[in-house]
């Protein structure tokens, strides 16, 4: 059975709504500064950090792609951009947009990991409300 996360953008993220192209510049942001990292300790840390290539489907552009991994311990990931409605505080309605980010069946031990960490990462930079794999939510946003 997949398991999802989910980061919702919230009134206070930075963004209320996000784009795939901008997720996939988020991910390699994210491998430009594992490199950083890795170039400090002189060790090649950026395929460990990110060992996943960015795919697209046809069918998928707009709304998903997936990270695919031909290393062992990696498979794939797959991470999708959606809105929702819900209500706020007032009573009043509104459209508020999430990244899923799904382990498929086929998903390893190192896929929930690094899913996990990029979670907690994109979650931080968009200050955005996190729904972890286990059920748990950790806010980013700043909060009243």
């Amino acid at each position: 059975m997949s398991n999802s996360a989910y980061i919702k953008l919230v009134p206070s993220s930075v963004k209320e709504a996000i784009t795939t192209d901008e997720l996939k510049d988020l991910f390699s942001y994210y491998k430009e500064i594992a490199g950083k990292t890795g170039d400090q300790v002189g060790w090649n840390y950026e395929d460990s950090a990110f060992p996943y290539e960015i795919k697209e489907k046809e069918s998928g552009k707009g709304s998903w792609f997936y990270l695919f991994s031909n290393l062992d311990r990696y498979h794939a990931i797959l991470i999708g951009i959606d809105t929702e409605t819900v209500i706020d505080n007032e009573g009043a309605e509104r459209q508020q947009a999430y990244i899923q980010i799904t382990l498929p069946e086929a998903a390893t031990a190192g896929d929930k990991g690094k899913a996990n960490e990029f979670c907690k990462f994109a979650a931080k930079k968009l200050q955005g409300e996190l729904h972890l794999f286990n059920g748990r939510i950790m806010y980013f946003y700043p909060r009243k």
